[in-house]
């Protein structure tokens, strides 16, 4: 044996040993690459280590459809391609799993995640009994009052003003690699990589660091009923399709159409699988998200969105996911945007059921903002608003997340609760009374409650993604946002007199059509501290001594009237600070109190702890 050959480092593995994707081998010796085109006749990798050179490195065939090889002189930071053939055909490729990229169409960054910050690590999220949510887009978010970009730092800077509001989770649009630099982020490009122009995979990391050293999770939505279609090079990926299709990662028959093009990924492809569970183990792996919502999830179990179209591989993705992720880590969120009132989507996945943890909750989206932006008091339906206050999913009041607005709710159409109600003048006093009561039955419904950015301060108008959230109007609507912050404090039960809206009961006792009046009860296990009565006025007129029942005698103390001063200069402080029971039965309990209530107001009440 020479002299050089014992004392040379030893040859790093086979790159067939390395996983998909890129991977930065031991002391920095180089890049493994390893890619999946089956129907390729060769493949090379090409980047800033060759010069590009589709000579240079050319990957080895494993025979299973994967190919691979090692770089020796490749390093972080570099920017890459994979040069492919398939027959005549020579093109050129971005890693499917790439986690970083120039932009849309640029060149994937060979970048390795650090390991996750102990915060992240150790972070908890809140059980669902005690989620407050709230939906952000990244781009507007963050964005300045001249138009510029938000990106992950700027809304990082943000994350203090929300944890003073009490939200304790982050719901985040779509962040993955998206064509251009403006979108809603639900038309991925390159699913693994972070969007460039928000600040990439080291972005991200920052901001969830960040919202976890201010007690507040991150839930990321991502996208699996439909990749692209725009920018998209996992399309003929190797150059093969079939039906003038797709190619390999989707459907190349009818189930590959979706209402955002004919790119739904191929769930019953063993590969396809693997790449869509191991994105969704990357971003709590790699970033430490603590949940993920799935966007449309009809479209991922059915071919069109209606029951009885199913597609059994897609099923059984949810499945798989939802059950691999909370055995990675206890407590994840799953949420799924569904829609279709299917309670089998958030049944455990034991008894046949998807898995999910919540879903959204359609049947109290529409009938509440019905209801709100009614012209007329006559024309509120309270039967509606009943029911969209008594449902539930599994018997589990926490298995559905209840809003009166989101992004989908808010455009395509539709505009915010103050300018749907008064489009003229959106702080209207009816524009603020009854977006607010929206609010109310959000925060006191049993459910996960979320909110839209910039609903807390009367955001008006419509949802666009070149639009920035009007911050200014934070300083306008102060007062609103503090009943906002109030009810969310309420909500915790931070103050421990309400423990009640943590808790799964509820008990419609009173719903007088002709006064406009709906009241409820809440409770968790019962008893003075835990029962709460809440009382909502949806007429314009102020009602003097209404009467209802309670469960129990003794004093009732209001811990927020949405027709107090503190909220707005010409609300009146209508309704009571406290009231005393009397021993007549009403609704249905022994007791019963009479109260004043402001138009379009609501009250919560409840009794001292014993």
């Amino acid at each position: 044996m020479s002299t050089t050959e014992s004392t040379s480092a030893p040859l790093p593995p086979p790159a067939s040993e390395f996983p998909l994707g890129h991977t930065v081998l031991p002391d920095r010796r180089g890049v493994a690459f390893r890619v999946w085109a089956p129907h390729a006749d060769a493949v090379a990798v090409i980047g800033d280590f060759n010069d590009w050179s589709p000579l240079a490195h050319p990957l080895k065939n494993d025979g299973d459809g994967n190919w691979s090889g090692t770089v020796p002189n490749a390093v972080e930071g570099q920017a890459y391609r994979y040069a492919l053939r398939n027959g005549e055909d020579e093109f050129c490729r971005i890693d499917p799993r790439a986690l970083k990229v120039t932009n849309s169409v640029g060149n994937g960054v060979i970048w390795t995640p650090p390991p996750l910050s102990k915060t992240t690590r150790e972070f908890k999220p809140p059980a669902l009994d005690a989620l407050v949510v709230y939906e952000l887009h990244i781009g507007t978010f963050g964005a300045s009052p001249d138009g510029g970009r938000g990106t992950f730092e700027t809304a990082a800077a943000r994350l203090p003003y929300l944890r003073d509001l009490g939200v304790n989770c982050v719901e985040l649009m779509p962040v993955a690699e998206f064509a251009g630099d403006l979108s809603w982020g639900y038309n991925p490009a390159h699913p693994w990589a972070v969007e460039s122009c928000y600040g990439g995979p080291e972005g991200l990391r920052a901001f969830v660091d960040a919202a976890h050293e201010h007690g507040i999770a991150v839930v990321l939505d991502v996208v699996y009923n439909h990749f692209g279609p725009g920018d998209l090079h996992l399309w003929r990926f190797d150059g093969w399709s079939e039906n003038d299709l797709g190619g390999v990662y989707f459907f190349n028959d009818d189930r590959a159409h979706t209402p955002w093009g004919s790119s739904r990924p191929d769930y019953g492809r063993g590969e396809v699988r693997a790449y869509i569970r191991d994105n969704a183990m990357m971003w709590l792996e790699a970033h430490g998200v603590d949940g993920l919502r799935w966007d449309a999830t009809a479209y991922v179990r059915t071919k069109d969105g209606t029951e009885g179209c199913d597609i059994p591989e897609g099923w059984s993705l949810c499945q798989w996911l939802n059950d691999e992720l909370r055995a990675a880590k206890p407590g994840f969120i799953t949420i799924a945007e569904d829609l279709r009132d299917n309670p089998w989507v958030v049944k455990d996945t034991g008894a046949g059921g998807a898995g999910f943890c919540a879903q959204w909750d359609g049947g109290f989206v529409h009938p509440v903002r019905a209801v709100l932006t009614a012209v007329r008091d006559e024309d509120r339906d309270l039967d509606a608003v009943a029911g969209a206050l008594r449902r539930k999913f599994e018997d589990d009041a926490f298995r559905r997340v209840v809003y009166s607005e989101s992004h989908d709710e808010v455009a395509n159409g539709k505009q915010r609760m103050p300018s749907e109600i008064d489009g003229g003048t959106p702080d209207s006093f009816p524009a603020r009374k009854r977006s607010t009561l929206g609010a109310v039955l959000a925060f006191t419904a049993p459910g996960v409650p979320m909110i839209f950015q910039g609903q807390e301060f009367l955001e008006d108008g419509w949802f666009r993604d070149e639009r920035p959230l009007d911050w200014t109007k934070l300083a306008l609507h102060g007062s609103i946002h503090a009943l906002y912050r109030d009810l969310i404090r309420l909500r915790r039960n931070l103050d421990g007199r309400a423990a009640g809206l943590t808790g799964q009961h509820i008990e419609v006792n009173h719903v007088d059509h002709a006064g406009k009046v709906v009241a409820y009860r809440r409770w968790r296990e019962g008893g003075p501290g835990d029962d709460v009565l809440v009382v909502v006025n949806l007429s314009g007129h102020t009602l003097r001594g209404h009467e209802f029942g309670v469960p129990a005698a003794g004093r009732w103390h209001t811990r927020l009237n949405t027709d107090s001063s503190a909220y707005s200069g010409d609300f009146k402080d209508r309704g009571p600070a406290a009231c005393d029971s009397v021993d007549e039965p009403l609704d249905g309990y022994p007791h019963r109190i009479a109260l004043d209530l402001g138009p379009y107001s609501a009250l919560v009440l409840s009794q001292d702890p014993a």
